[in-house]
């Protein structure tokens, strides 16, 4: 009667670690997917920074220039 007993335990323990398996290919699956969409909005985020820095430049230049000619409508009075 050992024997049956053994066989059991083993096939208990067998798939005991087959769901442990399985639950982890899951888990390797959804953090797989989950890294590829964080890169893609990474890639957005990095384009619409570079984007807004560019924006920012260009008001400040002409911010810049706008105050440049009200100086010198200032000491051409």
């Amino acid at each position: 009667m050992s024997k049956p007993n053994k066989h059991s335990r083993i096939d208990l323990e067998l798939s005991q670690l087959e769901a442990r398996i399985d639950i982890l290919l899951k888990t390797i699956e959804r953090l797989s997917m989950e890294n590829r969409s964080l890169r893609a909005q990474q890639d957005t985020l990095a384009t619409e920074r570079a984007s807004l820095i560019e924006r920012h430049d260009l008001v400040r230049n002409r911010v810049e220039a706008i105050v440049t000619r009200l100086k010198s409508l200032e000491t051409g009075t």
